[in-house]
C-alpha cells in the first residue's frame, strides 16, 4: 500500500509456500488421483518441458587416479582417525501443518503463497486479516475469480501495514524488461498495437491434477494468460474496456479421465483486446507448439516506430518508420544479477529481489506489481473465458459488475 506504514524487518523474512489446510487440493471441481509428477502450485512450468533425470552414476574412477582409488581403502583401518569431519546436516526449515499454524507462529514477515490457485483467496483473506501484519507475495492469477480478487483487494485497503505484491513476473523477463523501457522512453511513439505470441507445450501435471479443471484455475486464459494481459496493459499505458476471444480444446488432455470427468481447459485461442486510449491488444496462444524456436514473441507498434521481444533468445529488436528495416537494431538482453536461469530465465529472481526492496522502503514506494494489475489481468482472462462461451464480445464493466 503506497504511503502505508510498514513494520520494520528484523530478520531476514522467511519465504513460506503456503498450502492450503490439509494436502487434498481435488475438493475445488474434480480431478484426484494420476501420477504426481510437479507439486508447484503456483506457475505452470514455463519455459523448457523437464526432462528425464541422466541415471546416477556409479561406476568406477577411470585412469591412473582411478586405478590409484580403486586400491584405496573405503574406511580407515581401525585406531585411525578419518581425515575429515562427518558432513554436517543442515537443521531443516520449521514446517506448520497448515497456514493457520504458520500465521500464529510468529516466525516471518513475509509470506510467499504459491498454492493452487482456487485456494489463494482464502489463504489471503486469511493472512491480510490476521493480527500479526504479514508482507505477501502472490503467485498469479491473484485469484480464480473477479469477485474474490475484489474482496481482497478491498480488505487489504484497511491494511496500511502489509504489502501485497502479485506475482506477474514476466515484466522482470530481461528482454521484456528491455522492451518495456524502450516504450516507456518514447522510443516507440504513442503504442498502437500489441501482439503477443505464445507457443509451448502443454500444462504440466501438478497436485491432484487440480489445473486440468476451469472452476480450479479459472481457466487458461486467466490461469496462463494473465501474464500477457497484465504486459499488455503495461505497454498500451491503459485500461481495458472490452475483449473478443475465439478458442477451443484441440489437442491436449482429451483422453484423460479425473474421477469421471474429462478436463476442460482450452489448449488454443486467439483474443483481442480494446483498450481505453484507443489502443488494441491481441493474445495468440497454442498450447501444443514444442516445436518452436521461441516461445513468447511479442511485438510492440507505436505511431513512430517497432519494438520486438524475444524468450528464450532473449533479444529485443527496435526500429524505426523512417529507418526501414536497415534502421533496425538487434539488442541481447541481459541482466548481471541473475546467476541461474531457471524455467522464467531469471524473472522469478528479480521478482522477489523487488519484493524485498519494497518491504525494505517501509511505506516509501508501492509494490511493482499492485493487487490493481493482479485484478485486471484476471479480469481480462475471465472476459476473454466468457466470450469463447457466449461467441460474443464482453466488456470489462461487465465481468467487474459481476
Amino acid at each position: 500500500m503506497r504511503g502505508g506504514t510498514f513494520e520494520p524487518l528484523d530478520r531476514k523474512p522467511v519465504q513460506i509456500h503456503s498450502r492450503a489446510d490439509g494436502d487434498d487440493y481435488g475438493d475445488g471441481c474434480g480431478g484426484a488421483g494420476g501420477e504426481v509428477r510437479d507439486s508447484r502450485g503456483g506457475d505452470d512450468g514455463e519455459g523448457a518441458p523437464p526432462q528425464p533425470r541422466p541415471p546416477r552414476r556409479r561406476g568406477r574412477a577411470g585412469g591412473a587416479a582411478g586405478a590409484v582409488a580403486r586400491h584405496l581403502p573405503r574406511r580407515p583401518p581401525p585406531g585411525v582417525a578419518p581425515t575429515r569431519p562427518p558432513a554436517r546436516r543442515r537443521p531443516r526449515p520449521p514446517r506448520s501443518p497448515g497456514h493457520g499454524e504458520l500465521l500464529d507462529s510468529g516466525l516471518c514477515d513475509a509470506v510467499v503463497v504459491s498454492s493452487p490457485n482456487m485456494t489463494h483467496y482464502q489463504i489471503l483473506m486469511d493472512i491480510i486479516s490476521h493480527a500479526k501484519p504479514h508482507h505477501i507475495l502472490v503467485e498469479k492469477p491473484l485469484c480464480t475469480t473477479v469477485q474474490d480478487c475484489q474482496k481482497v483487494v478491498e480488505a487489504a485497503k484497511q491494511r496500511s501495514d502489509i504489502l501485497v505484491q502479485v506475482g506477474l513476473e514476466y515484466r522482470y523477463m530481461p528482454p521484456v524488461a528491455k522492451l518495456i523501457d524502450t516504450v516507456k522512453s518514447g522510443t516507440l511513439g504513442q503504442v498502437r498495437m500489441v501482439a503477443i505470441r505464445e507457443h509451448r507445450f502443454p500444462f504440466l501435471v501438478k497436485v491432484n491434477n487440480w489445473n486440468r479443471f476451469n472452476c480450479n484455475s479459472g481457466g487458461t486464459l486467466v490461469e496462463k494468460c494473465c501474464h500477457f494481459f497484465d504486459l499488455m496493459r503495461l505497454f498500451a499505458a491503459a485500461n481495458p474496456v472490452r475483449v473478443m476471444a475465439s478458442g477451443a480444446i484441440d489437442v491436449n488432455h482429451k483422453d484423460e479421465i479425473y474421477d469421471g470427468k474429462v478436463p476442460d481447459i482450452i489448449d488454443n485461442a486467439y483474443v483481442i483486446v480494446e483498450f481505453d486510449n484507443g489502443s488494441r491488444g491481441m493474445l495468440d496462444l497454442c498450447m501444443f507448439a514444442e516445436g518452436s524456436r521461441n516461445e513468447q514473441e511479442i511485438s510492440v507498434v507505436g505511431d513512430i516506430g517497432k519494438g520486438e521481444a524475444f524468450v528464450p533468445e532473449s533479444i529485443v529488436r527496435v526500429g524505426k518508420r523512417t529507418g526501414g528495416r536497415d534502421g533496425v537494431v538487434t539488442i541481447m538482453a541481459e541482466d548481471e544479477r541473475i546467476k541461474y536461469q531457471g524455467l522464467h530465465h531469471g524473472s522469478s529472481y528479480l521478482e522477489h529481489l523487488n519484493f524485498l526492496s519494497a518491504i525494505r522502503l517501509q511505506g516509501a514506494s508501492g509494490p511493482s506489481v499492485d493487487l490493481t494489475d493482479g485484478l485486471l489481468s484476471v479480469a481480462i482472462g475471465v472476459a476473454g473465458q466468457l466470450s469463447i462461451e457466449k461467441g460474443r464480445f464482453v466488456t470489462i464493466e461487465e465481468v467487474l459488475a459481476g
